[in-house]
C-alpha cells in the first residue's frame, strides 16, 4: 500500500495537501479542524492547497495527498472524483461515507425514484444516481480511514505515514478491546444488550458501551469480522428481531462488504438464508 521510497518531503519541500468534500455531512473535515494545535504543526509541514471548510484560498494541483470525504451520489460527484484522482499522488478516503457509502447508501436497497417523488415537489430537476458508492467504487484509493466521524489522532497518523512513505499504524482490533482497556463490564454478557462491538473497528474509545448502550458500528467492520456469527447470536441467544439486526448492519456502513453480505442474507420477510459456516 505504501512504498519504501524516500519521503515526499525529500523531493518537494512543501508537499501539497487537498481536502475534498463529496456527498456527506462535513463531520470528517471538522475532525481535521478539531486537531487544533496538531493542525498548526501539520500546516508547518505541508501546503494546505485546497480545503474549503477552512479557507477560501484555492491553489492549483497536482496534489501530493488528497483526503476525500463523502460518497459518490450524483453525476457531478462521478465526474469530479475522476479529476481528483488524476491530480492526486495519494488519495485517502476518510469516514463512513467515503469508505462504505454512509447512510445515503441506504438508497441502494430501495427505489430511489420513489424517494425522489415523495420528497421533492419537482423531482424532474433532481440529478442523482440510482446507487451511492464509496470512493473506492469509482477510483483507486491508497488508504481508507473508517469512522463516523473519523478519529482525529488516527487521521494525523495516516497523514504522517504518507508524508514519510511508511505504513499507517492504525489499530485494527475491535471495540471490545477498547472496552477492556477502559475497564468496562461487557454489556452483552452482563445485561444481554445487543452490541456490534465484537465486529466493529476501534477508534471511538468505546463511547456507547461505556454508557451502557450497544455499539452502533460507527467505525465499520474490524479486520476479519465474524459478522455471521454475531448475527446468529443476536438472533438465537438474544432474541433480537431480524429487522433490528438488518438496521444495525446498514446503519453507517451499509456497503462494507461483511455488513452488506449479512444484511442481504436476511430477507425482508424475516427469513434468513442458510448460513455458509458457523
Amino acid at each position: 500500500m505504501v512504498s519504501n521510497q524516500q519521503p515526499i518531503a525529500s523531493s518537494n519541500p512543501t508537499p501539497k495537501l487537498a481536502v475534498w468534500k463529496f456527498t456527506s455531512c462535513d463531520g470528517c473535515q471538522l475532525s481535521l479542524l478539531d486537531c487544533e494545535d496538531e493542525l498548526l504543526s501539520l500546516a508547518a509541514q505541508v501546503d494546505i492547497a485546497y480545503f474549503l471548510e477552512a479557507s477560501s484560498e484555492v491553489k492549483e494541483g497536482p496534489f501530493d495527498i488528497s483526503l476525500v470525504e463523502g460518497s459518490i451520489t450524483t453525476p457531478a460527484d462521478e465526474e469530479r472524483i475522476l479529476e481528483v484522482r488524476r491530480q492526486s499522488r495519494f488519495l485517502i478516503s476518510i469516514g463512513a461515507c467515503a469508505t462504505a457509502g454512509g447512510i445515503q447508501a441506504l438508497r441502494n436497497f430501495a427505489d430511489v425514484q420513489e424517494f425522489t417523488d415523495v420528497v421533492y415537489a419537482h423531482p424532474e430537476y433532481i440529478a442523482t444516481l440510482k446507487e451511492s458508492t464509496p470512493i473506492s467504487g469509482r477510483v483507486a484509493v491508497d488508504f481508507e480511514l473508517q469512522g463516523c466521524p473519523i478519529n482525529k489522532h488516527q487521521l494525523l497518523e495516516v497523514i504522517s505515514a504518507f508524508l514519510h512513505r511508511r505504513a499507517p499504524q492504525v489499530a485494527n482490533h475491535s471495540v471490545c478491546i477498547d472496552c477492556k482497556l477502559r475497564g468496562n463490564v461487557c454489556i452483552w454478557v452482563a445485561h444481554g444488550t445487543p452490541c456490534m462491538g465484537p465486529v466493529t473497528h476501534a477508534g471511538c474509545g468505546a463511547i456507547c458501551p461505556s454508557y451502557n448502550r450497544g455499539c452502533y458500528a460507527c467505525y465499520g467492520p474490524k479486520e476479519n469480522p465474524n459478522t455471521e456469527s454475531l448475527c446468529h447470536w443476536w438472533d438465537e441467544k438474544l432474541n433480537v428481531e431480524n429487522t433490528l439486526i438488518v438496521e444495525n448492519l446498514r446503519n453507517f456502513n451499509p456497503l462494507a462488504s461483511s455488513f452488506k453480505v449479512q444484511s442481504e442474507d436476511r430477507q425482508e420477510d424475516g427469513s434468513v438464508n442458510p448460513p455458509k459456516h458457523w
